[in-house]
This record gives C-alpha cells, sequence and structure tokens, in this order.
C-alpha cells in the first residue's frame, strides 16, 4: 500500500513551483498525495500527476480568511485518514498541527519564509505580535521541519532549539517547460524582473535607475498586491516605453523569457528579517538561463553571488547606484562572459535533483 500524504498550502497552487517540486519528488518515492489549496482570482488550472483539492472561501484576505482557511481545513482532515502531513508556511499549520496530535498523524512542516517578519507586518504590532505566538506555539513542538535558508533555519533553533533543516527552493536541472518562440516588446537589452509583485522587491528603485542608463528596458514578469501601484508609478514617472509589464506566465513556459533577457535583478529590500534572510528562486532561476544577475546585499543572496560569483551586488539601493552597477557591468564584456560560464558551473551544483534527496530524512 502507497503512503497517503497530505499536503496543505494556501498560495496559489498553480505558480507554487516548491510545493509541486516536493510532491513530483515524493510521488517518485511512492507516495500518494493530495494537495488541499484554495480557489483564487485568475488562477491557471493545472494539471498534475497528484490529487489537487481547491476549496472557494467566503474571506480571501486578514484575518478572516486564516481563520475560516484553518477551521473548514480542519473538519477536513477530520473525516480522512493519512500516512502524512505536509504543512506549508505558518497559516496553514494549526489545523495541520491539531489534527496530527489528535488522530497521532505525522506532522513535516515547510516553512517558506520567517513568516512572523515579513515586510508587510512591519509597523503592524498586534498582527505581528499574533503570528509571532503562534510561531511560540507549535515551532518547539513539531518534530521535522525544514526551511529555505541556513539564516532562517539559524534564528528558528536559536528561539526555539528545535533543529530546523535547509531545502532551498533550486530549480531542476533538466526541467521541463514547453519550448516556443517569445519575444519581448522592446528591441533593447533588457533586465528582468520576475515574480511575486508584493512590497520591498526594488522594483521602484530599478524604473527610477533606467533614467541614467540608456539602451536598457525592464521586464516585469508577475503578479501581487503593488501590480496597479507599479503600473501607475510607470506612469508618473513617464516611462512607459521603458518598462513592461507581461502579466503572469506559467511556470512551463516561463524559462522561454528568462533566457531572452540580457540581466536579472534580485534586489529584495531589507525590510524585515525575512527579507534580510531571503534566498529568492528567481536568483537559481537566473542562474540556470545563464544570464547575469544585480543583487541586494543582503546575506544570504550576496553569500551565493559571491561564491559563485554569478553576478554583481549594488551598494545601495538608490537608483543613481543601481545604474551605475548595471552600467558597469554591460561595459565589461568579457566579466559578462565569465559570469555566464560561473553560472554554468553553478547550475550543476544548485540543482533540485540534488537538493531533493535531503527531503528523505523528513519522509520515510
Amino acid at each position: 500500500m502507497k503512503k497517503k500524504l497530505f499536503v496543505a498550502v494556501t498560495n496559489d497552487i498553480s505558480t507554487d513551483y516548491r510545493v509541486h517540486k516536493v510532491c513530483s519528488y515524493l510521488l517518485q518515492k511512492g507516495y500518494q498525495i493530495e494537495v488541499y489549496g484554495r480557489v483564487l482570482p485568475n488562477t491557471i488550472f493545472v494539471k498534475r500527476d497528484y490529487e489537487i483539492v481547491r476549496k472557494k472561501h467566503f474571506f480571501n484576505h486578514n484575518f478572516l480568511f486564516y481563520a475560516e482557511f484553518n477551521i473548514r481545513l480542519f473538519f477536513y482532515l477530520l473525516i480522512k485518514k493519512y500516512d502524512c502531513i505536509l504543512a506549508n508556511d505558518l497559516d496553514t499549520l494549526p489545523a495541520c498541527f491539531f489534527i496530527s496530535k489528535f488522530k497521532k498523524t505525522p506532522l513535516v512542516f515547510d516553512s517558506h519564509e520567517l513568516f512572523s517578519e515579513g515586510p508587510e507586518l512591519q509597523g503592524r504590532k498586534f498582527v505581528q505580535s499574533f503570528w509571532r505566538k503562534l510561531e511560540d506555539f507549535f515551532l518547539p513542538r513539531i518534530k521535522k521541519s525544514y526551511t529555505v535558508s541556513q539564516s532562517i533555519a539559524d534564528f528558528y533553533h536559536k528561539k526555539y532549539q528545535n533543529n530546523m533543516g535547509v531545502i532551498r527552493n533550486i530549480p531542476l536541472k533538466n526541467q521541463a517547460y514547453i519550448s516556443e518562440e517569445v519575444s519581448f516588446p522592446t528591441l533593447q537589452r533588457t533586465i528582468l524582473y520576475q515574480g511575486v509583485l508584493n512590497p520591498g522587491r526594488g522594483i521602484k528603485p530599478m524604473i527610477e535607475a533606467l533614467q541614467y542608463l540608456e539602451n536598457l528596458d525592464l521586464i516585469i514578469i508577475g503578479y501581487g498586491k503593488v501590480e496597479a501601484e507599479l503600473k501607475q508609478f510607470v506612469k508618473d514617472k513617464k516611462m512607459e516605453n521603458r518598462v513592461f509589464f507581461l502579466g503572469r506566465i506559467s511556470r512551463e513556459k516561463l524559462l522561454n523569457y528568462t533566457q531572452k533577457a540580457t540581466l536579472g535583478m534580485v534586489l529584495e529590500e531589507p525590510l524585515g528579517l525575512s527579507f534580510q534572510y531571503s534566498l529568492p528562486n528567481k536568483l537559481f532561476d537566473y542562474i540556470h538561463a545563464q544570464i547575469p544577475i544585480i543583487a541586494g546585499n543582503l546575506i544570504e543572496i550576496s553569500s551565493i553571488i559571491n561564491e559563485y560569483k554569478v553576478g554583481v551586488i549594488v551598494e545601495n539601493y538608490t537608483p543613481k547606484a543601481i545604474a551605475t552597477a548595471i552600467q558597469d557591468l554591460l561595459n565589461d564584456e568579457n566579466k559578462m562572459l565569465a559570469i555566464k560560464q560561473n553560472q554554468l558551473k553553478a547550475s550543476e551544483v544548485l540543482c533540485w535533483e540534488k537538493e531533493q534527496q535531503k527531503l528523505d530524512i523528513y519522509f520515510n
């Protein structure tokens, strides 16, 4: 009999590449998998080799959503039987934890970020305090847990002595994608941002940096909370002919676009410890696509940049400093070539085929 694994996630299942990679690996290891999520506006319905269950919620934001999600999830799990439960991020943990205790089902926790220290919680003392209290209650009591960067694991271990492991969000070296001819709406060289359009991604400083750069345009792929705000910012700065929004593109087609860019940007700003300790998957996507990286000086990101020599780090987040770093790199063809060669070597090491093997100690 195959072991039955239940996976809970509040993110958009269609675009949560980490959840998909974990499930695909465990499917190969003989698990029967059910992923439980929610119906989101404009979501892409995808077909996977594992079962996907999506529930439509009355509430989709703030406390009411998290309460509804966990109450409904608890009662859903109450009448089901699984051999293991995987909770993705703190917002799925209450229901998963209490069911695991009640039904004596093994629980694994995957922390995609330092949840209680996220940029959207900065300055919101009551809300941040609520999530911190949840961490204080649950994390010392979970026996099997892992996260996306060593800095986050160290933070949690120092606070809770919970020996959290590290499984980075790295692409497959031999990733399957739909190959097709694509083009950007500009003939100039391009710098690419791909990912969620949330606060603190360094997109506004990059837009402003364009005024100091010639023959380089910005391509933005993704969607999120600040999409409308960014589009208005582009209009206000009169940059409509330099900044192009391509919207949401499926993971299966994204590599076609990533490979076409001249540079990739990873300019997450130090807005809270969650960002300071982050290790975005787009960093590794750019490495695998062999496009040199312009990065902010955050601990985990700069560690990868410096160790593998796959890009340059900006001095600060002022538009002028960003533009100077970009121009210096573009002017140095030998450095551009060396970075691409380094990225080719790094992709042999920084790949999911190697990283996924760490899952074995959590699922056996």
